[in-house]
């Protein structure tokens, strides 16, 4: 395994981190603590987790990831401190499919709503601390979940991000985190949480968890520069493209369990230019004698920008491939056919 440090941290984090968003959906309890068992000993020492999940967020399973990972905690208690553990309070409702059922769609970033999220968060988790604590998304209507475009709206009220950063900053005075992370923010959003966090002496946020892959490198655009600069790591999501990269749905495809087979809500990667596009990169991958896993996840591994590629499966092969997709090398020739079909197609599924 290889280890990059977690922003200005200090905290040394596998290049590969373990997703868990499928847990207590498509995975069941025994199968995530064999997940986990597994992705320790090759080396991985990121979890990455949210009270929210798992994925579809439903009432009736809301939470139950935390407890999936709680209950192998219990049982492997001397082995916390070899584990990064990062959870997300969710926010508001500001979108459609934002869930509204946890503490209700005004769910947003101020002392009560921080304080009932990491204790709720702590006691599923059966931990007295989690390593990193992440905004799920911004508390203000903004470009996430690939909506195209900023949508100029006058939110009816958003909690400052200076109070949000002291109710933050109190939550790592008494113990229960130790650093502070965002997630779906813009570069508008990061430069006001390191400025409200000098201005005022409070925590820096040391990472950001946003989407990454192929076809959504958009990154790139504000967030690569300005991060690097200021030391903020980079965790990304859905390298694989909600497993679209992996080559599985090619020509219609639909494999039983799989997520877009389940579940109709998962469009963002489905858009005809991003399917011509997803085609292209796995035959890319199948010419070079790559999975097309392995291409895709090589690719966000090599960029410098990123600290953690979080991966998720369902299956232990899946798991299996994704993470030894650190040793994966890519050619010169490799890295110049993946740039020359993004600039054919830059970013089709933002």
């Amino acid at each position: 395994m290889k280890f990059r440090k977690l922003g200005d941290s200090g905290l040394d984090v596998s290049l590969i981190g373990l997703g868990t968003m499928t847990w207590g959906e498509q995975n069941t309890e025994s199968e995530a603590h064999e997940q986990i068992d597994y992705a320790l000993a090759q080396g991985v020492n990121l979890i990455d987790a949210a009270e929210m999940y798992p994925v579809p967020p439903r009432p009736e399973t809301q939470g139950r990831t935390e407890e999936y990972i709680g209950t192998w905690l219990a049982k492997n208690a001397a082995k916390r401190s070899d584990i990064v553990l990062a959870t997300k309070i969710a926010g508001p409702a500001r979108q459609p499919h934002n869930p509204r059922h946890i503490r209700g769609a005004g769910n947003q970033f101020d002392r009560k709503n921080l304080t009932e999220a990491i204790d709720g968060s702590l006691k599923r988790l059966q931990t007295d601390y989690v390593d990193l604590y992440q905004l799920h998304w911004p508390d203000r209507s903004t470009m996430t979940f690939g909506r195209p475009n900023y949508p100029y709206l006058e939110d009816e009220y958003t909690v400052p991000i200076e109070e949000t950063l002291a109710a933050l900053a109190d939550l790592v005075k008494a113990g229960k985190i130790r650093h502070v992370g965002v997630s779906n923010e813009t570069p508008w959003g990061v430069a006001q949480f390191l400025r409200a966090a000098e201005k005022a002496g409070l925590p820096k946020i040391v990472s950001i968890q946003n989407p990454y892959s192929l076809v959504n490198r958009t990154y790139e655009l504000g967030l690569s520069e300005f991060t690097h600069q200021e030391g903020v790591g980079l965790l990304a999501y859905s390298p694989l493209a909600f497993g679209w990269l992996s080559g599985k749905y090619e020509g219609g495809a639909r494999p039983a369990g799989a997520r877009i087979t389940l579940f109709e809500r998962f469009q963002r990667y489905s858009k005809p230019q991003a399917l011509a596009a997803i085609t292209s990169y796995v035959e890319l991958a199948k010419r070079h004698g790559l999975t097309p896993t392995q291409l895709a996840l090589a690719f966000v591994n090599t960029r410098p920008f990123t600290t953690s590629t979080l991966i998720g499966a369902t299956s232990m092969p899946q798991l299996k491939e994704n993470i030894a997709s650190v040793n994966v090398e890519l050619s010169e020739e490799i890295l110049a056919e993946i740039e020359a079909l993004h600039e054919r197609q830059p970013n089709p599924a933002p």
